[in-house]
C-alpha cells in the first residue's frame, strides 16, 4: 500500500487560517494518511503551527507537526512533545531546522536532527512515529552527497520510522539516493516530496534557497510562455504528473505533496494519477 500525505504551513492571519481550513476540508476528502504542518526557524511560528495543528485535528485528520530542534532547549521541546501527545498526536516530523537570522552560532541543546530523534525516543519510547528529512540532491550545507548520506543514516539509526524528501524534479536523483541509503543498510521508507509548479517565480526563489535543481529544459519552456500563467500551470501539471508516475512505477512507497496551502494543484495531480 502506498502512503500519501500533504503539507501545510501555518497562516499568518485569521483570514488565511480560515482559507486554510477550507483547503484542509477539500484535501481531507482525498483521505491522505496525514497532514504535516511546518514549524518556523527557532520556533518562530510555534503558536501558529499549534493553531493549524488544532484546526486540522478538529476536521478529523491525523496530523504530523514539524518540530525543529535548533535554538530550542530540551525543556521547550519536551513541553511541546508532551502537549502534542496529550492532544492525541502520534507522528512528528523531526528536523534540525534553520538558524533564525541574527542567532549566530547558538544552536541550542539539541544541535542536530539525530539528537532530536534520540531525545523523542528517550522521552516517549515508541509513542510517536518519527519522520526525518532526506535530500536526494544533497542538503545545501553538505559538502558532498556522501557526507549527506552519512548524516541521513545517522538520523535514521537514531530511531526514525520513515523519511520525506525535499522536492526535486529529477527522478534519477531520488532513485540514486535510495540506492545509496539501502547500500548503507538503512531500510526505512523514503517518501518523495512533490512540489506542484504554479507560481514559477516563487518556485525559483524557493529552489535557490533549498538547493533543489530546476532542470534547464523546464526553465527554458517556462520562459517561452512569458506571462501566460495558464500555459505555465498546464505545463507544470504535466511535468509533475509525469514525475509522480515515474516515481511510483519505479517503486517509491508513496508521495508527500507540498500543497503551498492551495487545494487545486494537489487535487489536479491526485486526479491525474488516479489515486
Amino acid at each position: 500500500m502506498s502512503h500519501f500525505s500533504i503539507e501545510f504551513f501555518p497562516a499568518k492571519t485569521e483570514v488565511g487560517a480560515e482559507k486554510l481550513r477550507e483547503v484542509a476540508r477539500r484535501l481531507g476528502a482525498l483521505g491522505p494518511e496525514f497532514f504535516s504542518v511546518t514549524y518556523g526557524a527557532g520556533g518562530s511560528t510555534r503558536d501558529r503551527t499549534l493553531g493549524t495543528v488544532k484546526d486540522v485535528l478538529a476536521l478529523g485528520h491525523d496530523v504530523a507537526p514539524h518540530l525543529s530542534c535548533i535554538g530550542d532547549s530540551r525543556d521547550e521541546i519536551g513541553e511541546l512533545l508532551q502537549l502534542y501527545r496529550d492532544m492525541g498526536i502520534g507522528r512528528i516530523v523531526a528536523l534540525r531546522g534553520d538558524l533564525p537570522s541574527g542567532m549566530g552560532a547558538s544552536q541550542g541543546e539539541l544541535p542536530f536532527a539525530a539528537d532530536l530523534v534520540r531525545y523523542i525516543r528517550e522521552q516517549h519510547g515508541d509513542h510517536f512515529k518519527i519522520e526525518i528529512a532526506a535530500y536526494p540532491e544533497s542538503h545545501p550545507q553538505a559538502p558532498d552527497l556522501a557526507t549527506d548520506v552519512k548524516h541521513f543514516v545517522t538520523k535514521a539509526r537514531a530511531g526514525a520510522d520513515s523519511a520525506i524528501t525535499q522536492y526535486f524534479f529529477n527522478a534519477d536523483s531520488y532513485f540514486h539516493f535510495v540506492e545509496r541509503v539501502r547500500a548503507a543498510g538503512v531500510e526505512i521508507p523514503v517518501i518523495p516530496g512533490i512540489m506542484p509548479i504554479t507560481n514559477f517565480a516563487n518556485l525559483v526563489r524557493f529552489s535557490d534557497a533549498c538547493g533543489a535543481e530546476i532542470p534547464r529544459w523546464i526553465r527554458k519552456q517556462v520562459a517561452a510562455f512569458g506571462d501566460d500563467t495558464v500555459s505555465i500551470q498546464q505545463f507544470g501539471e504535466e511535468v509533475v504528473t509525469r514525475l509522480c508516475r515515474q516515481l511510483l512505477d519505479g517503486g517509491a512507497p508513496g508521495l508527500h505533496f507540498y500543497s503551498m496551502n492551495q487545494a487545486e494543484p494537489t487535487l489536479a495531480l491526485w486526479r491525474n494519477l488516479g489515486l
